[in-house]
């Protein structure tokens, strides 16, 4: 085994690990900066020696890792960090996280209260028109089946901010949003009209405060459906 490639875990994943962990630990080599974006990975044995896992769970782990192009692997040269890791880490974190909705609720309401207070300083009259359009969608909607406008209307408030830093935490908000979605069972469609409504007319009116505010009463009041 190769004295670098030792420096590089911090310590061995114990017992009978989950693929979960071995990801975390492939992870902690880009945030520790121990490697960079594009720097090659150990060998595969070497780093199942290195973790003390198997040959699956080592597999799994990487397949993971590759869907959510975190890493990349070339035949016959090896696995390597891809090198637009920089936009990956947040959607990285929330699907080690997936079955934690109480932290994906509070890391959502964190993002989207930052993001609606640029947005009242940066949304153009056509991107206002926009997110009233996905309100008069779930007017029409039928049978509580509103669940892409209301998507939507995130998504265009956090688009209308137009920061590349942000876009990783961007993507990472919308799969949450999908998540959150999931574990409603009843839902309320005339308050998620009255929210959505007061967001838009904060900022319409340009009003950051204000719609801190109305969006802050809107996910308090998701929040309240998905935990209780």
């Amino acid at each position: 085994m190769k004295k670098d490639a030792l420096d590089l875990i911090s310590s061995q994943v114990v017992r009978k690990t989950l693929a979960q962990q071995v990801e975390e630990q492939i992870i902690d080599l880009l945030i520790s900066n121990k490697l960079k974006p594009g720097d090659k990975l150990p060998p595969e044995m070497e780093l199942m020696e290195l973790l003390g896992v198997s040959r699956p769970v080592m597999r799994e782990a990487m397949t993971s890792l590759e869907s959510l192009g975190i890493v990349k692997r070339k035949t016959r040269d090896g696995t390597y960090f891809t090198e637009s890791i920089s936009n990956k880490p947040f959607s990285t974190m929330l699907s080690l996280v997936s079955d934690n909705i109480e932290a994906i609720v509070e890391a959502r309401t964190s993002l989207e209260l930052g993001l609606v207070t640029y947005a009242a300083e940066k949304m153009t009259a056509e991107t206002l028109e926009a997110l009233n359009d996905t309100i008069i969608q779930m007017e029409n909607s039928v049978d509580n089946e509103y669940g892409e406008h209301d998507l939507m209307f995130h998504r265009i408030i956090a688009l209308s901010v137009n920061n590349p830093v942000l876009q990783g935490m961007i993507d990472s908000l919308l799969i949450s949003h999908v998540k959150i979605n999931a574990q409603i069972k009843y839902r309320e469609k005339e308050k998620t009209i009255k929210h959505h409504k007061a967001i838009y007319e904060a900022l319409k009116e340009k009003k950051p405060q204000a719609a801190f505010q109305a969006m802050y009463n809107h996910l308090k009041f998701v929040e309240r459906k998905v935990l209780e």
